[in-house]
């Protein structure tokens, strides 16, 4: 077993660690004070390949393997976990299942521009009454000649603002249920689509959040993913994916709580000396220093299955459920070594305390993933 990264992970690493300490961590206090949507940064990743790290180069991504995504992940979600999530839809949600799913023509279409970053993607499948059970899709989507009118609307979809294209998940086959959903990838601009206000949110607040509404809008059956009925299968197999970005996320914040904690224990001095030396101080640091790395291999581990086309949802699930569970506690006892400046916007500490809970809900709340490794567990 090797643990030693390749000469290309380390690349990656070296890259994303100064874009992010260079470009997107001087500016993560005021994204998160404004809720600005970061264009620029975003522009920017796109030209570093970092929209679509593991699409093969013919189809505008930079051609890397998984592991250099959760790299490059978490080094982003160190910086700014807004910018972090923006780059996670994109690859894991939208370039993923395109390059799984698509035919030739829709990979050159939506892929190439998508990977490349000169389109911004979103992934449509919660809905207000469909959350956790995915399965209970009401957006329909009926069959009309050569094409599908779509009614019903999509809640909480990251991008949604900015993107110019959704994988939306639709019910084509009520009868059947899960059996039949089907996907389709939605033009943001076709009459019909509008989205809804922008939501508030306690962390996270520069990745634009909004609900999509769509009124009679029609799709040209050449828009839809792989077969009627493949919805449900597309949506599964893609949050696996999904999981692993959203873990690598975590555990960027996570190093972030640990680094600015460490960074302000040796600076901060009580009774006489720096609280670095105190032992309760230090088994905190120990304790997420360990969590991270822990985490981490976790995250490795389910990108090295993928990479291999192994089967990977029980490792992404334990990797998403591990890695969002420790940011939290990081981020707790980041807050705790700060003391009072902790619970002040002055310093980081509770902007990552806010950004980590998210990752403990969205794409697959901690209470799913332990149904995931359960029933992984009971097939053994």
């Amino acid at each position: 077993m090797v643990f030693d990264l390749t000469e290309e992970q380390r690349m990656i690493q070296e890259m994303a660690r100064s874009f992010a300490q260079k470009e997107v961590l001087p500016k993560a206090a005021e994204l998160d004070e404004t809720g600005r949507y970061p264009g620029e940064l975003v522009q920017q990743m796109g030209e570093l390949g970092l929209m679509g790290v593991a699409v093969p180069e013919e189809y505008g991504g930079a051609g890397m393997d998984n592991i250099c995504y959760v790299i490059a992940m978490e080094e982003i979600a160190r910086a700014c976990a807004s910018s972090a999530v923006i780059m996670s839809v994109n690859n894991s949600l939208v370039c993923d299942p395109l390059l799984k799913f698509g035919t030739e023509e829709q990979k050159k279409k939506y892929l190439v521009p998508l990977a490349s970053g000169k389109k911004l993607g979103c992934f449509g499948l919660t809905e207000p009454g469909a959350g956790s059970d995915a399965g209970s899709q009401k957006t329909t989507a009926v069959r009309n000649g050569d094409h599908y009118v779509v009614n019903g609307t999509k809640n909480f979809i990251t991008n949604a603002p900015e993107a110019d294209f959704c994988i939306l998940f639709t019910m084509t086959d009520k009868e059947k249920k899960h059996k039949g959903i089907s996907t389709f990838i939605l033009d943001m601009k076709l009459p019909g689509v509008s989205v809804g206000k922008h939501e508030a949110k306690m962390g996270i607040k520069a990745s634009p959040t909004a609900s999509i509404i769509l009124e009679d809008v029609k799709l040209p059956a050449s828009c839809r993913l792989a077969n009627e009925g493949d919805g449900f299968k597309i949506a599964m197999s893609t949050l696996d994916g999904g999981r692993i970005g959203i873990a690598s996320q975590a555990i960027g914040i996570a190093r972030a709580s640990l680094e600015d904690a460490l960074s302000y224990a040796k600076e901060r001095k009580q009774f006489g000396q720096p609280i670095a030396e105190f032992q309760a101080i230090q088994w905190m640091l120990a304790d997420m220093a360990t969590e991270i790395d822990a985490a981490r291999l976790l995250a490795y581990r389910a990108a090295w299955l993928k990479d291999r086309k192994a089967r990977h949802s029980k490792e992404s699930a334990m990797a998403k459920l591990y890695a969002s569970e420790a940011a939290m506690r990081a981020a707790v006892k980041g807050i705790q070594i700060h003391g009072g400046y902790g619970y002040i916007k002055e310093y980081p500490a509770e902007r990552h305390f806010r950004d980590a809970k998210i990752t403990e809900i969205y794409e697959g709340t901690s209470e799913i993933q332990r149904l995931v490794i359960s029933s992984a567990l009971l097939k053994d």
